[in-house]
């Protein structure tokens, strides 16, 4: 059974990095490039990250009572891409959610064929990097659980999500976890939140929750799921759109 571990431990940890920086650096499963000693101290995060998960501990969860009713959130509320919008006029009947790459057995799915699936509502703090943080009741598919289903072919290592929703550089967003996130309980990718279908503003019809890191992580608007070996393909090469493009760090644990 998973057990559960406080953020105060989890900020310790990070303070005890440097100590265990050559621990750290013997696995080196950090995806890279290393440019600079940002990325250094963000590979020496990753390493002590594996230490002190290793047992896929459980982040906080919270009351029902504690949840925020309007939720907030940050970049692109409402995608004016047109495939985007065509599908949220007939409710993403039309809509399908592809989980593909280095997988024996590639799904196509539907909304409802997701809702079917086994799920789990999970009432957590989530934490932006601009500041701010709120609770709120998730529900979903465990990401896991769509990994068992298409069976992941050897050498497989990052989980790549690819968005709906284009930014300002006219790419589509996107964002990557490896398999060690991709397999903790509390990752899912939602389409409720507190209760109710998921809100356009939040990401509607699916979004990523991974627990253990903080907001941009979570990408809204999923549409497809590619299995990788490596990130160096994927945009600039640094895993993610605002890795790529704003210099944030791809290991984004709290």
């Amino acid at each position: 059974m998973a057990t559960r571990i406080s953020r105060r431990t989890l900020l310790h940890g990070a303070v005890a990095g440097g100590a265990l920086g050559g621990v750290a650096l013997s696995s080196w499963r950090y995806p890279g490039p290393i440019h600079n000693l940002y990325d250094v101290a963000d590979a020496l995060n990753y390493g002590v990250h594996d230490l002190l998960l290793s047992g896929q501990p459980l982040a906080p969860e919270f009351s029902r009572s504690d949840v925020v009713l309007d939720f907030p959130t940050s970049g692109v509320t409402s995608p004016r891409d047109e495939r985007y919008q065509l599908f949220r006029e007939n409710g993403f009947s039309d809509w399908r959610f592809n989980l593909v790459g280095m997988v024996e057995n590639p799904l196509e799915l539907s909304l409802a064929e997701l809702r079917a699936m086994p799920s789990r509502t999970q009432t957590t703090l989530h934490t932006c990097d601009e500041g701010w943080s709120a609770i709120g009741a998730w529900t979903g598919v465990p990401l896991s659980h769509l990994l068992s289903l298409a069976g992941l072919k050897p050498g497989a290592r990052f989980v790549v999500f690819h968005c709906m929703d284009t930014q300002n550089n006219k790419l589509p967003y996107y964002e990557s976890i490896d398999l060690f996130a991709a397999s903790h309980p509390q990752t899912i990718l939602a389409y409720e939140l507190n209760g109710e279908a998921l809100p356009e503003k939040n990401g509607a019809p699916l979004r990523l929750r991974v627990e253990t890191q903080i907001g941009y992580k979570h990408a809204k608007f999923v549409e497809r799921v590619e299995i990788v070996d490596s990130l160096k393909t994927i945009g600039e090469g640094r895993g993610g759109w605002w890795e790529d493009w704003n210099g944030a760090i791809w290991y984004a644990g709290l």
